[in-house]
């Protein structure tokens, strides 16, 4: 690559930096995107493919508190952090901790639905342009087998209702006339009637389309090695492949965001959360819907030829490692929903990280010791589904419009 220069370059091309690409791309910017690896390859790659409002909940509601003290040291449970004498690990659990209260996830939620909503909206459209997304808006299940978890799903469509979140509960009997795949006994749950999948994968493949097709460029296996600094402004970023000059930086760095943020000297409180997705031939009883399989939970995602299964929270920093007891507890906690084989096929096995703040929402504006610099990161697991509002969110601050949300939420630089 020869040196160049660029109105918009943005690292990161997983789904939030392909979708800041496309948009600035589509309003005139000049932009590329770099990446140091493929495209889409990140952890935007084996998510479940969800793009549901209805999950607009940041990870630490009211009420986890309790919850998280039985999950945290449990290597079964849906939520583990790993042991660690770490400052960072530290401080991020004592602002996690902060976060649980009413006030605060209030705030969140509001912001987080307009936000994910904005995003549904683009997504269809993304969709009619490039159909191998497979983007499908059939709606969504949440089921429980417990009382425990029927009162969670109805808290949680209780709360994003208000917001303008439809849905409706379901008893056992309307849950199996849907959803003849999943087994007996079930006390309820929940139906979401607007909400949409698709193969997340395709879906930063459809925006990488679309910021080429207006004249963006992706550079892939380029990895961000130095940034020259001057007066507080990025002059200059040196890559792994030569140096570019580019008048606004947007990092979209995913669980790699603390890591690239220190070469600034900016604190940035990211921790990796693993996540697992496994993808198995399609069932003898193959659901229709997806599912949240609410006291696992654990996301099932219908394919076209296969089924995807995903769960798990594991927060680990940058520990890619694949640990077989939790894709066992995943396997073991569908089965009990799923007429699954006793020897299940794996076709496909992956891990990522997503990128999780402490109070577990998206650090999103320029930043107050940088001034030509974004940051559009921290997702935690709403990555793909509040991927495409963030895309327009991101573009709007850059040509100085009013943003579409409350900003103050997202505050780049509120830790």
């Amino acid at each position: 690559m020869q040196n160049k220069e660029v109105d918009i370059l943005v690292v990161g091309a997983g789904i939030i930096g392909t979708a800041i690409g496309a948009e600035l791309s589509r309003r005139g910017a000049k932009v590329c995107v770099i990446d140091k690896g493929q495209v889409g390859k990140g952890c935007s790659y084996g998510n479940a493919g969800w793009m549901t409002p209805c999950f607009s909940m940041p990870l630490p509601m009211p009420g986890m508190l309790l919850k998280s003290m039985k999950w945290l040291m449990d290597p079964k449970s849906p939520l583990y952090i790993k042991p660690s004498l770490s400052l960072d690990l530290a401080n991020w659990l004592f602002k996690f901790m902060q976060a649980m209260n009413e006030t605060q996830a209030k705030r969140a939620v509001d912001c987080l639905v307009v936000l994910s909503q904005k995003s549904l909206t683009e997504y269809e459209k993304l969709g009619q342009k490039y159909p191998e997304m497979r983007f499908e808006q059939k709606g969504l299940l949440m089921v429980s087998r417990t009382p425990a978890g029927v009162a969670a799903a109805v808290e949680e469509l209780n709360y994003v209702k208000e917001l303008g979140v439809p849905g409706k509960v379901l008893n056992p009997d309307d849950i199996a006339a849907m959803e003849p795949a999943l087994k007996s006994p079930l006390l309820g749950g929940v139906y979401f009637s607007h909400e949409a999948m698709a193969e997340p994968f395709q879906v930063v493949q459809a925006f990488a389309k679309e910021i080429r097709l207006h004249g963006g460029e992706i550079l892939e296996n380029t990895e961000l090695v130095d940034l020259e600094i001057a007066d507080n402004k990025i002059e200059k970023v040196l890559t792994s492949q030569g140096e570019i000059k580019a008048k606004q930086v947007i990092m979209a760095t995913g669980s790699w965001s603390k890591s690239l943020a220190k070469m600034l000297r900016l604190r940035v409180p990211i921790l990796g959360g693993k996540g697992y997705a496994m993808i198995v031939p399609p069932l003898a009883k193959q659901p229709k819907y997806p599912m949240m399989l609410v006291e696992k939970k654990i996301a099932v995602t219908p394919r076209q030829n296969s089924l995807r299964i995903a769960g798990t929270l594991e927060l680990v920093d940058q520990d890619f490692s694949i640990t077989q007891k939790r894709v066992e507890n995943i396997k073991q906690g569908a089965r009990e929903f799923l007429d699954l084989p006793e020897e299940l096929q794996v076709q496909e096995l992956w891990a990522g990280l997503r990128p999780c703040t402490p109070d577990g929402v998206p650090l999103i504006g320029y930043h107050k010791n940088i001034s030509n610099l974004v940051l559009a990161v921290g997702h935690q697991m709403l990555g793909l589904q509040s991927g495409a509002g963030t895309g327009l969110l991101v573009a709007d601050l850059v040509e100085g419009k009013k943003p579409f949300v409350d900003l103050s939420v997202l505050d780049a630089n509120r830790f």
